[in-house]
């Protein structure tokens, strides 16, 4: 099939290879959009045959973009370094006769995991997400932090896309070589949002009865609720480190707001 798959990546020499594997059963390229990866994610990447860009990140849906200057084909899959496609999702994708589609792109199901668990508690599945698109028509919003591929003129795929999120609990909380919350209030400092001494508190809470209750935490046992505390956990301390930047001139001297992790 005329399609290209997309990647982005750091330091992802553990899943790269079998994320290039998996593309390959619908696409006859894949480009690889690397932030200067300091272990064996680039030359592994080569060996699968991806192309590889080279481009200091510029955040979630610029880096993604920076890829369609490099693609061949007008249709494009783009999908994490921990995701691969479940065989559902390639039979439907081969399925679609992109020639004649009345459809801009394609939304598919992510089961998302924690370990060998499939989470679908606090939204976690179906997940839709728009990743088959045509390029030409829709691309990624260019937003720093969770960005998406609007969803005009698409359609839902009976197809799943598995992403191993986290490893274990523990990632939940602090993933090697991420740190959300303080992504998150960089970002929120950047564009000139403010917070007050009840912000954290505010969406600390707000997050955790919104997962839990409203969006069905309650119902995923162990996980569900762990993944409630996590959520609102990594709430509380983005608004906590915003308003630090706000009230601690040597905090926010020793921030480097250049770089995002």
């Amino acid at each position: 099939m005329n399609i290209s798959g997309i990647v982005t990546t750091l330091n992802e020499e553990r899943n790269i290879a079998q994320c290039i594997q998996s593309l390959r059963q619908v696409c006859d390229e894949v480009v690889v959009v690397d932030s200067f990866s300091s272990d064996r994610t680039c030359e592994i990447a080569r060996e699968e045959g991806a192309t590889v860009v080279i481009q200091s990140y510029l955040g979630d849906g610029i880096q993604k973009n920076v890829a369609l200057a490099h693609v061949k084909n007008r249709w494009v899959l783009s999908i994490d370094a921990d995701e691969r496609l479940m065989p559902n999702l390639v039979e439907a994708i081969r399925a679609i006769d992109l020639e004649k589609t009345p459809y801009d792109g394609f939304a598919v199901r992510r089961r998302n995991m924690i370990g060998s668990r499939w989470v679908k508690a606090c939204g976690w599945y179906p997940d839709y997400l728009v990743r088959l698109y045509r390029h030409d028509k829709l691309r990624f919003r260019e937003v720093k932090q969770h960005a998406g591929v609007p969803s005009d003129n698409t359609y839902r795929l009976k197809g799943d896309l598995l992403h191993y999120r986290y490893r274990n609990i523990g990632e939940l909380f602090a993933k090697p070589e991420r740190n959300y919350s303080t992504r998150g209030a960089k970002i929120l400092y950047l564009q000139g949002k403010k917070a007050n001494a009840f912000s954290p508190v505010y969406h600390g809470v707000g997050a955790f009865l919104s997962n839990y209750f409203l969006r069905g935490g309650i119902v995923g046992g162990i996980d569900g609720l762990t993944l409630s505390i996590a959520v609102a956990t990594n709430s509380y301390l983005k608004y906590a480190k915003l308003l630090e930047y706000q009230r601690d001139s040597m905090v926010l001297e020793a921030e480097d707001f250049n770089k995002v992790w």
